[in-house]
């Protein structure tokens, strides 16, 4: 081997070591986030359901969405409704609640149930945040008693959905390698594959953070592998067999027109089905709702804590 050849060869296998040691910094301080909070966990019949809790007020119980789990749900809205008691629960498969064999979002629902008995509450304002949204309707639907105002952010409703082929969909969402080599290493890519920024959106300086923070709370995928191909080939088709007209829980759907993961005319379309209820249409934002704060916030607010009138707000 010529010394040319030796050389590059060094420099590559140095900069592979480079990159290997990143990846396990990076690896080692994402599950250090795990653990930075404590979390607890409650026995339902359909397994333990893990959850975590911040605040004083009335009870707001907050789902996540895909790649979340219960630290993300409270990060996500504890901001905005600073006067509740949010309680976050981990989705099957997320965290440290685990997947039943035969999960259904009938039985996630019926787990969000106990956890609520668990607490000693009886009814209680929701928040379904993307994927999250599919298990609190069930819970709407299935035990309407226990929701007193349901709120649908970004929401996955009935409507035509894109599903990557099951082999290498399921590749990607388990590897903590490949989702972290595409954050590392391909610009806006997971921003948008994760956070739905649309592409050429300028990102404010406030949302920047933000924006980082979600795709930093994906990782490590692999404490979440069971729930995100759960959400992706199970729950998200699922809830087109819903019959929303049966819905009766007062509902607000907030949703952003330039949503790329989650279709706005599915959302008008479930504002429409969905009796007496209120749609907030963003005019821009994104999947996560950028530049939004105060408009969700007040919206939500003003949902949760007055009468409902049906209607679309711009």
């Amino acid at each position: 081997m010529t010394r040319r050849r030796l050389a590059t060869s060094a420099v590559a296998v140095a900069a592979a070591a480079g990159v290997i040691h990143r990846f396990r910094a990076d690896d080692r301080a994402a599950s250090q986030r795990l653990t930075a909070t404590p979390t607890q966990l409650v026995p339902t019949p359909n397994g333990d359901i893990e959850y975590i809790t911040a605040g004083t007020g009335r009870p707001l119980l907050v789902v996540h969405g895909i790649f979340g789990g219960c630290h993300a749900g409270l990060l996500s809205f504890h901001s905005l409704l600073d006067d509740r008691t949010v309680i976050a629960p981990s989705r099957f498969g997320y965290l440290g609640s685990p997947m039943p064999a035969d999960a259904t979002p009938a039985r996630q629902a019926d787990a969000f149930v106990a956890l609520l008995d668990h607490r000693g509450v009886e009814a209680v304002d929701v928040i379904g945040y993307s994927a999250g949204s599919v298990s609190v309707l069930r819970l709407a639907l299935d035990h309407p008693e226990r929701v007193r105002r349901l709120v649908l952010m970004c929401a996955d409703l009935p409507g035509p959905k894109a599903v990557a082929p099951p082999a290498a969909a399921k590749l990607v969402l388990r590897s903590d390698a490949l989702l972290w080599m595409a954050k590392t290493f391909a610009g806006p890519f997971l921003p948008r594959f994760i956070a739905g920024v649309p592409k050429n959106f300028r990102i404010q300086a406030d949302d920047e953070a933000m924006v980082a923070s979600i795709v930093d709370s994906v990782f490590p995928v692999r404490a979440k592998a069971a729930g995100v191909v759960f959400d992706a080939f199970v729950s998200n088709a699922a809830v087109n067999d819903f019959d929303l007209e049966a819905l009766t829980v007062p509902t607000l759907i907030v949703h952003s027109r330039d949503d790329t993961l989650a279709s706005f005319a599915a959302a008008e379309e479930a504002a429409a089905r969905i009796p007496g209820a209120k749609l907030v249409a963003l005019s821009s934002g994104g999947h996560v709702m950028l530049g939004q704060r105060e408009t969700v916030s007040k919206a939500v607010r003003d949902f949760l804590d007055s009468d409902v009138q049906g209607g679309e707000v711009e």
